[in-house]
């Protein structure tokens, strides 16, 4: 698991401290994107969203993260993830 930089957003940044208080974490993305992060749900029930480091609409990207991470968790607690 990498260390991960700050995203220079706020908004992203703190949609990024919620996934990670709900056990998400960052992998570190080799091409436009920010980075990764992922559910700690290993194959392929796990769940990933994509970090862009310029979104069009920051809030949005932020506000769609979260949801995937809020989404994720209430799957795998029905046990339906």
């Amino acid at each position: 698991m990498a260390k991960r930089p700050r995203h220079k957003n706020k908004d992203i940044e703190a949609a990024i401290k919620f996934a990670e208080e709900n056990g998400w974490y960052y992998v570190r993305s080799g091409s436009h994107a920010w980075g990764v992060f992922r559910c700690p749900t290993p194959g392929a029930l796990g769940h990933e969203f994509i970090v862009n480091s310029t979104p069009r609409s920051p809030v949005g990207h932020a506000k769609d993260f979260r949801r995937a991470v809020a989404r994720c968790l209430r799957l795998h607690q029905t046990g339906r993830g």
